[in-house]
């Protein structure tokens, strides 16, 4: 079994900038690809951005593109970087796990495992 644990998440002004961090563990010797979801209150959870596990391939959905950077840290990790903070990017933040070498996923059915998700609260 695969866990996924999220961390980073908090409380922000608007214009600030949060680190999330994703980490893999238990059958870590699978490749993985990586994504962050967001589900803001009242919403259905959306894409935001995948990486593949070379990281080499990386994509951003068009609301976060030039604010948010994904980056792998390492085989388990990976970060998500968000820049230029706005209210609307409130909500719970998720990371999932997809077992695929080459490759990215941008959809929720395609990744295999989830994390619980950690709160971000952008203030105006």
């Amino acid at each position: 079994q695969v866990q996924v644990a999220e961390s980073g998440g908090g409380l922000v002004q608007a214009g600030g900038s949060l680190r999330l961090s994703c980490a893999t563990s238990g059958r870590t010797f699978s490749r993985y690809a990586k994504g962050w979801f967001r589900q803001a209150p009242g919403k259905d959870r959306e894409f935001l951005a995948a990486i593949s596990w070379s990281g080499e391939i990386i994509y951003y959905q068009e609301s976060v593109r030039g604010r948010f950077t994904i980056s792998r840290h390492d085989d388990n990790t990976v970060h998500l970087q968000m820049d230029r903070l706005k209210p609307e990017d409130t909500g719970v933040y998720y990371c999932a796990a997809k077992r695929l070498v080459v490759g990215i996923a941008t959809t929720e059915n395609e990744y295999d495992y989830w994390g619980q998700g950690t709160q971000v609260t952008v203030s105006s």
